[in-house]
């Protein structure tokens, strides 16, 4: 059996732990959801971290109610809105990771 020295071992820990946190992040990513309504709030969106369109709701006789242009106004600016929530959610999240307590390097370990 072999002995690992103990920078060694202290970079592989460093590593796992940053396989870890970065697959939390992946995670975290993953459940951004962003839901602005329209104006009127009869349009409800549901985007992602990346600002796919994921969901859409809109409320019985809405359809009814506005002319095309205005309906497609609607739905457009609900999504805009909630795109820019979705990106503010992942930027936050991003400055949390970046700015989080950065591990020890090996050297400092044995100080």
């Amino acid at each position: 059996m072999s002995d690992i020295h103990p920078d060694v071992q202290a970079a592989l820990d460093m590593a796992r732990d940053l396989r870890h946190r970065i697959a939390d992040l992946r995670e975290r990513i993953d459940a951004i959801r962003a839901r602005r309504p329209s104006p009127s709030g009869a349009v409800i969106p549901e985007v992602d971290a990346l600002g796919r369109l994921t969901a859409l709701y809109i409320a019985p006789g809405t359809v009814d109610r506005f002319t095309s242009d205005a309906l497609v106004d609607e739905i457009m600016a609900a999504i805009r809105d909630s795109s820019a929530d979705a990106a503010r959610q992942h930027q936050a999240l991003m400055h949390e990771f970046t700015t989080s307590e950065p591990a020890t390097t090996p050297s400092e370990t044995r100080a």
